[in-house]
């Protein structure tokens, strides 16, 4: 069982944003010494809560302060880039850090319109052609040969939601799927006959010969339930304002998100954020991630936890890789072996 963690470069009132960054890179150096498999990091763009918007730089500082941890997109949203463009920054990233870059890709337009219309979004793009020319252009086998060529493979991951499973399947290509996908707050069943679909027209490819799956949530571990449900009030309210106002604010300590006063609407998505994750002490939380695997059969779990208490962040990391590093215990979920 793969454990790896995803950070988004959340941002934290009373911080300037650059810390977002450097602390990005001070967790990377941490969940290396605890043993995690990967590190991930997203692309948000004009998003006041995330300080995340360019995968590829962000990466480039994480190989210098590293040597061991797999590093990854998850992910880069294609339909912002040309593939060749994409291509390029990836090999040059495995350059800095050969046989440890991974290239999760997503399809998301952008928050907003105007962010949008900055991007210079296609109204349609057509993601499969571009998964399938920016592969090419990685394996060699494009019209153009890449400068610098991979320092080698440069394994490509989709963020699965709807059509992309299906996408991923065509191509040949292991997924990330999180959210409504998962059921951890609802009806399981329609998120396990879409991985069912995904597994039963996989097309098997040189990088990935069986389906593959990670699951992707928050989880946060402390020494009692209560503080573990503190912990994800800073994101559950951010989540709760992107919905109702439209903007994703910085995290806020957990007296300050306290001290607000709370629309109907404003809990009602709190709550469902909450319901979305998995939080409680180690034991608690080592019970419900075992379901979750057992139940999707993921070879992976990517953790994309955040809180305002940067300590209590890295407490919540250590404990969970010390409940994946314990024999017999969430390391016994039977899953797929894969890279």
């Amino acid at each position: 069982m793969h454990l790896s963690l995803l950070d988004r470069s959340r941002t934290r009132a009373g911080e300037p944003e650059p810390a977002a960054l450097t602390g990005t890179v001070d967790r990377a150096v941490r969940a290396e010494r605890l043993g995690y498999e990967r590190f991930w990091v997203a692309e948000h763009h004009g998003v006041p809560g995330v300080a995340g918007s360019a995968p590829a730089v962000l990466l480039a500082a994480l190989a210098g302060r590293t040597t061991r941890i797999r590093l990854g997109s998850a992910g880069v949203m294609l339909p912002h880039h040309q593939p060749l463009v994409v291509a390029e920054q990836f090999a040059t990233l495995s350059a800095f850090a050969p046989g440890r870059v991974d290239l999760g890709l997503g399809r998301s337009p952008g928050f907003t319109p105007p962010v949008r219309r900055a991007l210079r979004s296609a109204d349609e793009p057509d993601f499969a052609a571009d998964l399938a020319e920016l592969r090419a252009f990685l394996t060699g086998q494009a019209e153009v040969t890449l400068h610098p060529r991979p320092a080698g493979a440069v394994p490509l991951h989709v963020l699965a939601t709807g059509r992309g499973l299906a996408v991923a399947a065509e191509l040949g290509l292991p997924v990330i799927v999180g959210g409504p996908l998962l059921g951890v707050a609802g009806d399981p069943e329609p998120g396990l006959a879409a991985l069912a679909a995904y597994r039963g027209s996989y097309r098997p490819s040189a990088q990935a010969p069986e389906p593959r799956v990670s699951v992707s949530l928050d989880v946060l571990v402390a020494d009692t339930a209560a503080e573990a449900a503190d912990l994800l009030l800073p994101e559950a309210f951010a989540m709760a304002q992107a919905r109702t106002a439209g903007a994703f604010p910085p995290l806020e300590p957990v007296a300050v998100v306290r001290e607000r006063t709370w629309t109907p609407r404003q809990r009602q998505y709190a709550e469902q954020t909450a319901a979305g994750a998995i939080a409680g002490t180690a034991a608690q939380v080592e019970r419900r991630l075992a379901e979750l695997l057992e139940r999707t059969g993921a070879a992976e779990l990517v953790a994309s936890s955040s809180t305002f208490d940067r300590q209590a962040l890295a407490a919540s990391d250590a404990a969970l890789a010390g409940a994946f590093a314990q024999p017999g215990r969430v390391a016994a979920m039977a899953s797929p072996s894969g890279p």
